[in-house]
């Protein structure tokens, strides 16, 4: 993960959020759906606690427990109370069958190993525990425009022009993300141990509709924006 894009523009990604508030709070609805009965839980790359505080707010879901490996995120989560300690996901030390969910909330596209990743978190999950990977995946309409704004280095294009939401993701965090598929990212997880998938999805309208009212996810990966793989250990 490039630590110092997310260092020097941590609040610049809380803020665009904030301004896209429907496609953040179907993103948090997503992933509510799969921590009905979550036990110990972990965050790996929580960023600046963001979602969490949204979970605990509006689900009634507690999740303290969290790893990010730029300052500057981990401090604002630390604020909004979450216990989190400095690490990456390929290589903290986490305790060996120590808990029943880990989250991989949007970082999945952020961590360059990301098989050794999902074996480090196979690594920490009890027998039965289960590995959520939240993501925008390549083939989706996300994915295909930020990988052309990745291309170019810049949303000020024509190519862009009334193509991409009033408020884009920042293109710094787009030039440091590798975007996969969903079947690329199943199969990594296959290597890794994992089985037992189901799968969500959410933001099933082009970008530049999709902040406009507030999704409930559904299950498949075949249409949304945005994908959650649930795995098993």
């Amino acid at each position: 993960m490039d630590t110092i894009t997310f260092d020097e523009f941590a609040n610049k990604y809380d803020s665009w959020f904030l301004k896209n508030k429907n496609v953040l709070d179907s993103e948090v609805a997503l992933l509510a759906f799969f921590l009905k009965n979550p036990g110990r839980v972990i965050s790996i790359g929580c960023g600046s606690g963001l979602f969490e505080k949204l979970l605990q707010q509006d689900y009634g879901i507690e999740i303290k427990e969290g790893i990010e490996p730029a300052a500057g995120m981990r401090e604002i989560a630390i604020k909004r109370g979450m216990d989190v300690r400095p690490g990456t996901a390929e290589d903290v030390d986490l305790e060996a069958c120590a808990y029943d969910t880990i989250i991989f909330n949007g970082t999945a596209s952020y961590i360059k190993n990301l098989q050794k990743a999902f074996e480090n978190a196979y690594h920490a999950l009890k027998p039965g525990g289960q590995l959520l990977v939240l993501d925008v995946p390549k083939e989706s309409s996300y994915g295909l425009l930020y990988n052309l704004g990745r291309e170019i280095g810049s949303w000020d294009h024509r190519y862009f022009i009334g193509a991409v939401p009033e408020n884009v993701y920042p293109v710094e965090f787009v030039l440091a993300a590798i975007w996969r598929s969903t079947p690329e990212k199943v199969e990594l997880l296959r290597a890794a141990g994992f089985t037992d998938f189901k799968f969500g999805q959410t933001l099933t309208k082009h970008p530049l509709y999709s902040n406009r009212e507030k999704e409930n996810p559904i299950e498949g990966y075949d249409r949304g924006d945005y994908v959650c793989i649930c795995a098993r250990r």
